[in-house]
């Protein structure tokens, strides 16, 4: 995953209510009125959370074959797989490394930019 399209993901995830969204659909396929009784939020608000998840590729919709009017929403579990080994990788514990500043080791103050 790029650092920009990793950004906008943890920004988005950063809202608690798709982050609540995210929780509730790791327990299964929901749809619009079972995720607004379970997070106490009007359809609407959950339409708008659900776009942004949907751009994201974080949350697959799908219609109802018979109905159309109806969708459900679902993980994407490749994606959640890709974001897990992206931050999996960044917060690696074996990649900090010991290091001393460059600047200001002898005492002498310090000027920005230099």
């Amino acid at each position: 995953m790029i650092r920009d399209q990793l950004a906008i993901t943890l920004r988005s995830l950063g809202d608690p209510t798709r982050l609540a969204i995210v929780n509730t659909l790791m327990q299964g396929t929901h749809c619009n009125c079972e995720l607004s009784d379970k997070l106490g939020l009007s359809a609407s608000l959950i339409s708008h959370h659900m776009r942004v998840l949907t751009e994201l590729d974080l949350i697959i919709a799908e219609r109802q074959p018979q109905d159309r009017r109806w969708i459900y929403y679902r993980i994407n579990p490749s994606a959640v797989a890709e974001l897990t080994a992206t931050l999996t990788a960044l917060f690696d514990p074996a990649r900090i490394q010991p290091r001393d500043p460059l600047c200001c080791i002898d005492g002498s103050s310090c000027s920005k930019g230099e």
